[in-house]
C-alpha cells in the first residue's frame, strides 16, 4: 500500500493510554501517532490490546486514563465524538459482526446510509457504486446470513464506507476467510485508497503474511507497543527472515525464555496402517449440502491438515468422523471399523478438541482433567497417575488449582489438548486449535503434536487457517464449498501449480473451483461521478438535536427483522392472544357446582327437604351421603367434597319447635373461596327457613323490621369473566411488548451489532424511540385483537368510550415498551432479560395493579407501587370503559398519569443507556 503524499496532519494521536478490565490490563501506557493518509497494521495475537486500542480510537469505548485525539479533537468529549463520527468507519472483529443477518445486502447498506443522514438519491448512488466496486451487485437481494465469509467481509466493508470516511478502522477483517477472499479484500482496500489518497487505514491482524503489505507495523504484546516500523526494519532489527520470527524476537526476554523453533521431523517410512478413511462422505441440512462426497485416507501417526474458510465444511466433516454427527451418505471408518453415531467403543479411541473452548469454567484445571478421565472410563486405580502424567507432559503442574477462565489463551489450549489426550486416544481431531494464540504458544503446541505423532504414533487430524502451520503437516487437503479440491503434501501441492508459496497454490485451486468472485477494477471516475462524490462528501452533518430519519431507520430495520423471524413474530402476534384466553378462563372468582355430601342422623321429612333444597341450587352438586366423621374427614381431605352438612337426631322435631341446629363443614384451604361458600350456605339456609316457616306462628318472629335489597350497578350477574378479562388485557399489553423490546436491544448486545449504535451519529433517544416504534405498533395490533376477543369471543359489552380505551392503550404501550428498555439498559443476556422482564412485570401487575384487589385497599409500599405502576392505571381505564360506561372526562386522572409515566421512563432509559463500552 503506497503512502499518501502531501498530508502531514495526524489522523490519531494517543498519549499515556491505559485501560483495565478488572484484574486484566488491556492497555498499559500506550502512546502512538498515526499520520493522515497512512496505512498502519497492528500485529499480535488475541488478547494483546489491538481491538481495545481500535475501539478507543473509534470512540466506541470509554477512555479510562490517557488522551485520544482523533481527526483534530479529543475523543473524551461527547461533542467532538458526535462531530467526527461521520468521518470514521469502524469494522469490528468477527465475520459480519456489524451486519444484520436477516437483512439483504441492499437493506444493510440502505440502513447504514439512513443512519448517516443520506437522502434517498445519495444512498442509491453510493450503494450502486460500492456494490459494483466489490462485485456484490448480483447479490444485492441475498440475506447477509447466506453470504460466504469473504462476501460478508466485503459487505461489512461497504457498510463501513457508505459515508465516505477519512479514517478506516478494521479489526481483524480477514480472520476465518479463505486466502483468495483475503487477497481480494486487500486489493479492494488498495483500489479504494488509490481513489481517496487522504484516507487513513488502521488494521488489526493476526496474519503476519498479510501484515507485510502495510506501510508501517505496530507490534503489540500484553497491552504495550513493542516496536513501530516497516517490515524490512523489523527484519533488520531482529535478523530474522519472516515477520512471525521477527515478532517473537521483539518480545521481552521473559516471554521468549526457553522458546525454540519447531523441529519438524519427517514421518517414518513404512507407516501404512490406515487410521481414517472417508469414502463419498456427505452431509446435507435440508437443501443445503455442507459436505459433498469427500474422500481421503490418513495413515497411522500422520499429521493431516484440513484447510479452508469458515463454512466450507471442515468442522462438519470432523464431527462425522467422530460420530458426533450422522452422515447423510457415504462411509467413514476409524482403524478399519465403521463410525456410527452411537458407537461409544470407536469414540473411545478418539480425542476431540473443538474450535471453541468447551471445558468447565467453574472447575479447576485438575478437576477438569479428573472429570474427563472418569467420563472416558479411565480405571480408578490409574486416574491419579494419568492426571499427573498429562499435567507433566503438557506443562500444567503450576496451574492445577487455577480456574480455566483466568488462564492465558495458550495455557487454555494446552489444557484442552491434555483433556483430549487423557484417555490415550489413538486419533486426535483438532478444530482450529491455535486460532488467536501467540506465536510462542503456537510453536509449543505444535511441538507437542509432533512429539505425539512421532513418538506416541497418535494420528492427528487438524484444521487451520495459518499457511505456515499447514506447511508443518505431513499431508493436507484443501477444501471449498463442501468439496475437497486436492490432498497431497504441501510441497507437491505448491509445485503442482508452479506457485512460490502454499497460499498462492491454494488461491489457484480456489479460482479453478469457481470461487473467484473478484470484481473487475472500477471504471475511471467520470466528471459526473466526481461531482457527486464531492457534493455528498461525508453525507449530511449530524442533526444537532433530533433526527426523525435515523429514528425511523431503526424502526424500519426492526420491523424487517421481526417479519423475517418466525419465532419472534409468532410470540409478538399470538402470544398475548393465547394467554388472554387461557388466563381469562383460568382466573375465576365464580364459585359454582360445589360438591357437597350429607351426614343425616335424623332422616326426617325436614332434613330431606333441606337436602333437596341444596341439591336444586346452581351453586351445589350432591354427592354420596356420609356415614361417619372418619369418612367426612377423608373425603374433604381428598377434595371430593367441598361442603359437608350434618343433621343431628331430632332435627325435624326441634324444627317444629322453632329451634334446630345444622352442622356445616367448609373447606377453608382458600380463605376467599371459603368465605364465598359460607355466604352461599347462609343465604340458602335463610331462604329454606323462611319457606319452611311460612304460614306458621313462627313466620312473624323470623321477619326483620329492616329489609335489604341488593342491586349490582355494574356486572349485574356478578360474572368473574366480565371483571377478569378487561384486567387481563393490561397484563398482556405489558408482558409481551416489554419482553420483545428488551430482547431487541439485548440481542444486539449479544450479536455485537450494538457497535453500530456506538459509532454512528445516532443519539440515544433516536435509538430508543426507533426500537419502541415497531413494538408499540405490534402492541396496538394486539390491543385490537384483545378487544375483539373480549367483545365477540367472551361476549363482554363495551359500555364506555372506545376512543378513551384506545388512547389509554397507546399511552400504556409506550410505557410498557419503556419498561422493557429499562431492563435492557443493564442486562446483557437474552435469557436473563426474559426472566427479568417476566418477573419484573407480572408480579407487580398481579399484586399491585388492582387485578384482584383495588389499589385503594393496599397499604405502605404496595400502595405506592400501585400508584406509580402504569398497569394499575390502564386496569382502571379498561374496566371503566368495558363495565362502567366511562369516557375521557371520568378517566382523565388515569390518562394523565400515563402521560407522566412514559416521559419519566424514557428519560431514565436515556440516562442509563451507554453510548460507549466500558
Amino acid at each position: 500500500m503506497a503512502a499518501a503524499d502531501g498530508n502531514s496532519e495526524w489522523a490519531a494521536r494517543l498519549s499515556g493510554l491505559t485501560l483495565d478490565f478488572g484484574k486484566a490490563c488491556a492497555l498499559d501506557d500506550v502512546s502512538l501517532d498515526i499520520p493522515s493518509g497512512a496505512a498502519y497494521a497492528l500485529i499480535g495475537p488475541d488478547g494483546v490490546g489491538k481491538s481495545t486500542l481500535i475501539s478507543l480510537i473509534a470512540g466506541s469505548r470509554k477512555i479510562q486514563q490517557g488522551e485520544v485525539y482523533v481527526l483534530g479533537g479529543d475523543m473524551a468529549q461527547l461533542a467532538h465524538r458526535r462531530q467526527v463520527c461521520p468521518r470514521i468507519a469502524y469494522m469490528p472483529q468477527g465475520l459480519g459482526k456489524n451486519l444484520y443477518p436477516t437483512l439483504s445486502v441492499q437493506e444493510n447498506l440502505d440502513f447504514f446510509g439512513r443512519l448517516f443522514g443520506q437522502p434517498a438519491a445519495e444512498r442509491a448512488w453510493r450503494i450502486d457504486d460500492l456494490l459494483e466496486s466489490t462485485g456484490l451487485i448480483d447479490f444485492r437481494d441475498r440475506p447477509a446470513a447466506k453470504l460466504s465469509g469473504g462476501m460478508k467481509q466485503k459487505l461489512g466493508l461497504c457498510c463501513a464506507l457508505i459515508h465516505d470516511p477519512d479514517l478506516l478502522l478494521l479489526d481483524e477483517p480477514t480472520t476465518g476467510v479463505d486466502p483468495l477472499s483475503r487477497a481480494q479484500f486487500w486489493d479492494l482496500i488498495d483500489r479504494i485508497r488509490s481513489t481517496r489518497p487522504g484516507m487513513t487505514v488502521l488494521v488489526a491482524t493476526a496474519y503476519m503474511e498479510e501484515a507485510e503489505r502495510f506501510e508501517r507495523l505496530i507490534a503489540m504484546d500484553a497491552g504495550r507497543v513493542l516496536a513501530i516500523g516497516t517490515a524490512q526494519e523489523f527484519y533488520e532489527r531482529t535478523g530474522k527472515a519472516t515477520l512471525e520470527e521477527a515478532f517473537v524476537a521483539l518480545l521481552p526476554e521473559e516471554r521468549r525464555h526457553g522458546h525454540e523453533p519447531v523441529r519438524v521431523t519427517p514421518l517414518p517410512d513404512g507407516e501404512d496402517e490406515i487410521a481414517i478413511e472417508a469414502r463419498g462422505l456427505t452431509k446435507r441440512f435440508g437443501d443445503f449440502t455442507a459436505v459433498d462426497h469427500v474422500d481421503f485416507r490418513i495413515r497411522r501417526g500422520e499429521i493431516f491438515g484440513f484447510l479452508g474458510s469458515n463454512g466450507c465444511g471442515k468442522t462438519t466433516t470432523m464431527k462425522m468422523l467422530t460420530g458426533l454427527l450422522p452422515r447423510s451418505e457415504g462411509e467413514a471408518s476409524l482403524f478399519g471399523l465403521p463410525v456410527g453415531a452411537n458407537d461409544q467403543e470407536t469414540r473411545q479411541r478418539v480425542g476431540y478438541m473443538s474450535q471453541a473452548f468447551s471445558l468447565y469454567s467453574e472447575l479447576t484445571v485438575e478437576q477438569n482433567l479428573e472429570l474427563h478421565a472418569k467420563l472416558f472410563h479411565v480405571p480408578a486405580d490409574e486416574l491419579e497417575s494419568r492426571v499427573a502424567e498429562m499435567a507433566d507432559y503438557f506443562g500444567l503442574n503450576d496451574i492445577m488449582d487455577a480456574m480455566p477462565g483466568s488462564l492465558p489463551l495458550g495455557q487454555r489450549q494446552r489444557l484442552s489438548l491434555a483433556v483430549a489426550m487423557i484417555h490415550r486416544p489413538e486419533l486426535l481431531i483438532l478444530d482450529e486449535p491455535t486460532s488467536g494464540v501467540d506465536p510462542i504458544a503456537r510453536d509449543q503446541f505444535w511441538q507437542m503434536m509432533l512429539d505425539l505423532s512421532r513418538n506416541e504414533k497418535v494420528t492427528i487430524f487438524i484444521s487451520t487457517h495459518f499457511m505456515n502451520e499447514a506447511e508443518r503437516c505431513d499431508r493436507i487437503s484443501l477444501m471449498h464449498a463442501g468439496k475437497v479440491l486436492v490432498s497431497d503434501t504441501p510441497e507437491r501441492i505448491t509445485q503442482s501449480r508452479d506457485a512460490q508459496t502454499l497460499e498462492q497454490a491454494f488461491i489457484t485451486y480456489l479460482k479453478e473451483a469457481g470461487a473467484d468472485d473478484e470484481a473487475a477494477p472500477p471504471p475511471d471516475q467520470t466528471p459526473e461521478s466526481a461531482s457527486k462524490a464531492a457534493q455528498w462528501a461525508h453525507g449530511e452533518q449530524p442533526d444537532r438535536y433530533f433526527s426523525a430519519r435515523r429514528t425511523l431507520s431503526y424502526a424500519w430495520r426492526e420491523a424487517l427483522e421481526l417479519r423475517r423471524d418466525p419465532i419472534r413474530a409468532t410470540m409478538a402476534l399470538l402470544g398475548s392472544i393465547i394467554l388472554m384466553i387461557v388466563i381469562s378462563f383460568g382466573i375465576s372468582t365464580d364459585v359454582k357446582n360445589l360438591p357437597f355430601a350429607v351426614l343425616d342422623r335424623d332422616q326426617s321429612v325436614a332434613s330431606r327437604d333441606y337436602i333437596l333444597n341444596l341439591a336444586g341450587s346452581r351453586y351445589f352438586t350432591e354427592r354420596e351421603p356420609i356415614s361417619s366423621y372418619q369418612e367426612l374427614d377423608r373425603r374433604m381431605r381428598t377434595g371430593e367434597v367441598a361442603v359437608a352438612f350434618e343433621f343431628p337426631e331430632g332435627f325435624g322435631r326441634d324444627m317444629a319447635r322453632g329451634k334446630a341446629d345444622v352442622g356445616v363443614w367448609v373447606d377453608g384451604a382458600m380463605p376467599d373461596r371459603g368465605e364465598t361458600i359460607k355466604g352461599y350456605v347462609t343465604g340458602i339456609h335463610a331462604e329454606w327457613l323462611a319457606h319452611s316457616l311460612r304460614g306458621t306462628p313462627m313466620e312473624q318472629a323470623m321477619q326483620s323490621p329492616v329489609r335489604i335489597e341488593l342491586r349490582y350497578r355494574y356486572n349485574p350477574d356478578v360474572e368473574s369473566l366480565n371483571a377478569i378479562a378487561p384486567a387481563v388485557m393490561p397484563m398482556m399489553l405489558l408482558l409481551f411488548p416489554a419482553m420483545l423490546t428488551a430482547l431487541s436491544i439485548v440481542r444486539e448486545k449479544e450479536l455485537g451489532s450494538i457497535i453500530n449504535f456506538y459509532v454512528t451519529p445516532v443519539k440515544k433517544v433516536e435509538f430508543l424511540l426507533g426500537k419502541q416504534l415497531a413494538y408499540v405498533s405490534i402492541a396496538m395490533i394486539n390491543y385490537v385483537f384483545l378487544v375483539l376477543i373480549a367483545w365477540l369471543g367472551f361476549g363482554i359489552e363495551i359500555t364506555g368510550s372506545i376512543f378513551t380505551l384506545t388512547l389509554g392503550a397507546l399511552l400504556y404501550a409506550l410505557s410498557t415498551t419503556g419498561i422493557g428498555i429499562l431492563f435492557a439498559t443493564f442486562i446483557n443476556s437474552q435469557i436473563a432479560v426474559i426472566f427479568a422482564v417476566a418477573v419484573g412485570t407480572m408480579l407487580p401487575a398481579i399484586s399491585f395493579s388492582g387485578l384482584l384487589n383495588p389499589v385503594s385497599s393496599l397499604d405502605g409500599a404496595g400502595k405506592l407501587i400501585g400508584t406509580i405502576y402504569p398497569a394499575s392505571h390502564f386496569v382502571t381505564i379498561s374496566r371503566g370503559v368495558f363495565s362502567k360506561g366511562l369516557g375521557v372526562a371520568e378517566l382523565q386522572s388515569s390518562l394523565l398519569a400515563l402521560c407522566i409515566i412514559y416521559p419519566v421512563l424514557l428519560g431514565l432509559c436515556v440516562l442509563l443507556l451507554k453510548k460507549q463500552e466500558r
